[in-house]
């Protein structure tokens, strides 16, 4: 049954009898273990890069001056 939707059920569930805390304690690891920062890191960089988007999406379209 490996591979399989039922399979991976049963491993779960298998997991969750041995520690109620597994998966929290996996995805803890994941979390100390990450590296990319960003935006969830700095919510501050976070909302000055929207402001900025903000503002440039807001301009005019540039005019262009044909070329005689």
């Amino acid at each position: 049954m490996a591979g399989t939707k039922a399979g991976g059920k049963k491993a779960a569930a298998k997991n969750l009898a041995k520690d109620p805390n597994f998966y929290a304690k996996i995805g803890a690891k994941g979390g100390r273990n990450s590296r990319t920062g960003g935006f969830a890191a700095n919510p501050d960089l976070a909302r000055i890069a929207g402001a900025k988007g903000g503002r440039i999406s807001r301009r005019r379209k540039t005019k262009t001056v044909a070329a005689d």
